[in-house]
């Protein structure tokens, strides 16, 4: 029952994410920790504001405990860069935080970090899936949670002011003192309140934060920084002369923007805009990243200052490999994660935050005009994104379909090429494209078309839906 995605392992309540589920997990980390020769470190180990997190850290932690190994808990609701940041820093081979990121209220789940801080990639989610199959003694034995604290093997940590300090670091606090910016929070009833509001008001910028009480409804809706989660955040802005509002999603490892005259930003325009000004206005050099569903307005930013712009599989862990291995300055998703060089080798919506800020004070431009800008020197593209639900198997059904047999419908649209890296992708000679791919997160077959004109990307996309009877 136990499967890893595009983001870690998310199950719903009570269903499969269960306390025996949550052992068995964190008996295979040990196993696999081990094996390798690196349980004398220990492990990390946080958790976000969802119902039951707090308890599942614990249960984790008796697993390790029992068996010797140190286990460092994050001992306030915390944002999942800080367990990526804390396991960079601190050399650790692994850690963990529990989460389902912006996934329904009814799921959790649990994500695993690698050395250096990076999302546990393809292969080693793999291991850890065998070494969770070798699992046999169930329940899995644990020691009690005081028991371990009293003893010392369980530390209770909250290393928040080390992150910080690390996001002020990296960016000119100076300027943004000067620039005077007003600035509009949305934490979704996240965990990124504390860590947004002591970075801006270090920076001297005013702020006024919304839905930051501790709902694990998330009030109802989804913890997703999207259009229409964001209308509150939009309404503020608006109704007060903000200069930015900015949301997270649950473990504030994405973000979502509505800029000055109350528009939402996509994350694809985050990422163009943020790439521009690294290399325009801070004169980093550099390619960057984006996945198979992302911009690729990317594509043309990097063209024109020399670089190259690398096209990888949905999931972050493809995204942060493929920077480390090219060196670029910059990758992204169009669900509004993002990683800069010389943070952390993951998403983090709290940094990209504190880089957007930076950017207004240094340009002195309004977020509406650096986007006209850039829409004037590379052209706009509109992009068309449809999710669909189905049984299992309607699913198998598509599945052939599209992966096996590779039949396509009749497409009055000139096809440059044809990808299977992920799901199906189709290139257009014009530039446009469309993916039609299957979640990793939730049950969900999920199609993107971006096109120069709007209604081109809606129409592509119904194409699709009626050759796919969805």
């Amino acid at each position: 029952m136990i499967k890893f995605g595009t983001g870690g392992w998310r199950a719903i309540i009570g269903d499969g994410f269960t306390k025996e589920n949550i052992q068995i997990l964190s008996r295979a980390m040990l196993d696999k920790m081990k094996d390798e020769g690196v349980t004398g470190e220990g492990i990390v180990i946080g958790y976000d504001k969802r119902f039951l997190s707090k308890e599942a850290m614990r249960w984790a932690a008796g697993v390790f405990a029992k068996e010797g190994v140190k286990v460092y808990l994050v001992n306030k609701a915390a944002p999942t860069p800080l367990i990526m940041y804390y396991v960079m820093k601190h050399d650790m081979h692994y850690g963990m935080m529990v989460t389902a990121s912006h996934n329904p209220a009814i799921y959790n789940g649990i994500k695993v970090f690698t050395y250096g801080g990076r999302d546990a990639d393809e292969t080693q989610t793999a291991q850890i899936e065998e070494y969770i199959n070798n699992v046999t003694d169930i329940p899995v034995a644990e020691i009690d949670y005081d028991e371990g604290v009293k003893s010392g093997i369980i530390e209770e940590i909250y290393p928040l002011n080390d992150y910080i300090d690390a996001i002020l670091d990296a960016v000119d606090v100076e300027k943004i003192k000067r620039a005077g910016l007003r600035v509009a929070l949305d934490p979704m009833y996240g965990v990124s309140k504390t860590s947004l509001e002591i970075i801006l008001m270090t920076a001297r910028c005013e702020i006024e934060t919304i839905h930051e009480r501790h709902d694990t409804l998330f009030g109802g809706k989804l913890p997703a920084p999207n259009e229409e989660r964001l209308r509150d955040l939009k309404n503020r802005v608006m109704a007060y002369n903000f200069d930015l509002g900015i949301a997270t999603d649950g473990d504030a490892d994405r973000i979502g923007v509505i800029d000055d005259k109350g528009n939402f930003l996509h994350p694809n325009d985050i990422l163009a805009v943020l790439y521009y000004y690294l290399v325009k206005y801070k004169g980093w050099k550099g390619d960057c990243v984006r996945n198979i569903c992302t911009t690729h307005l990317l594509d043309s930013i990097a063209k024109s200052f020399g670089q190259e712009c690398h096209e990888v599989p949905v999931g972050f862990k493809y995204i942060s490999a493929k920077m480390n291995q090219t060196d670029a300055i910059i990758g992204g998703e169009s669900s509004g994660g993002m990683a800069v060089k010389g943070h952390i080798k993951g998403k983090d919506g709290i940094y990209a935050a504190a880089l957007l800020v930076e950017m207004l004070a240094v340009t002195g431009m309004k977020l509406s005009e650096i986007m006209e800008h850039i829409r004037k020197e590379y052209g706009g593209m509109a992009l068309c994104e449809r999710d669909y639900r189905f049984s299992q198997e309607k699913k198998e059904h598509i599945r052939k379909i599209l992966l096996e047999d590779k039949s396509l419908p009749n497409i009055d649209y000139e096809i440059d090429k044809i990808s299977y890296l992920d799901g199906l992708k189709i290139y257009l000679k014009d530039g446009g494209w469309i993916s039609v791919r299957f979640s990793g997160t939730e049950p969900l077959l999920r199609i993107f078309c971006e096109m120069k004109e709007k209604a081109d990307a809606e129409r592509f996309c119904e194409i699709f839906e009626k050759y796919l009877d969805i």
